[in-house]
């Protein structure tokens, strides 16, 4: 069975290029981001607070907070970009994350190169990109232009085929930073259709977004992070309401 595990987890960062003693107070919280603080005469950029989270197989959980909030940074420490600088991260089940969507892109290869490419970069190998190379094809419904050059599309041309080669995996646990919308109201229907079905087929899915409606219809559960520490964990209404009343 898939989860996940966070025990009081933190993500640090070194600020370069700026002097420790040019900050007034030995500890500064910003209104978004997290926080700022001196550690050996070196200023340090906290992400992530002391994160303790459990996410279980079935879970949709989505992820809230003003801009800065630490909402990336807990994707992409999930994913396994970001080493925790304390605490610890326990995670059943293979991970497909759907951040950059156009990451990999070679822009002198051609459509059906850079789906061979970007399937591998997402964890495929070669046999299990062929497998799905005509499902790609029928769904970007770009035809021809598949064997010229990226360098040519337009960005919606690239969004359709990048989109179409994310949505295209099998994952167990499903990280998503943003939905990008990708063509025209008939194209975004299909995706829409696709994007469920992507979801439908996870073991766990966490996604960051903005947008309520969307939460509301795939989550059954929220985190609303505030400066780099979970605010609110828990039903999703009751997590939306924390969060709009931190508007007011």
């Amino acid at each position: 069975m898939s989860h996940i595990r966070l025990n009081n987890v933190c993500i640090d960062y070194p600020i370069y290029n700026i002097e420790a003693r040019s900050l007034k107070k030995h500890f500064i919280r910003f209104s978004t981001g997290g926080s700022v603080y001196r550690r050996n005469s070196k200023c340090i950029v906290r992400g992530l607070d002391h994160i303790s989270i459990d996410i279980e197989h079935g879970d949709r959980v989505g992820v809230i907070g003003h801009n800065g909030a630490g909402k990336s940074t807990l994707l992409r420490t999930l994913a396994g970009i970001y080493e925790p600088t304390e605490g610890k991260i326990e995670i059943a089940g293979k991970i497909s994350s759907l951040f950059n969507l156009t990451l990999g892109f070679d822009d002198e290869a051609t459509g059906m190169e850079n789906i061979m490419i970007r399937g591998i970069l997402l964890g495929m190998c070669k046999a299990d990109v062929r497998d799905l190379i005509q499902d790609i094809i029928e769904f970007t419904e770009l035809g021809d232009y598949l064997n010229m050059p990226v360098r040519i599309y337009s960005s919606g041309m690239r969004l359709r085929l990048a989109f179409a080669i994310a949505t295209s995996v099998h994952p167990e646990i499903l990280l998503i930073d943003e939905v990008v919308g990708a063509g025209d109201a008939n194209f975004m229907n299909k995706a829409e259709i696709r994007f469920n079905a992507l979801i439908g087929r996870s073991n766990i899915v966490v996604i960051a977004v903005h947008n309520f409606d969307l939460i509301r219809k795939f989550c059954n559960k929220i985190i609303f992070l505030n400066a780099g520490k979970i605010e609110f964990f828990g039903e999703v209404e009751e997590g939306i309401a924390q969060y709009i009343a931190t508007l007011k």
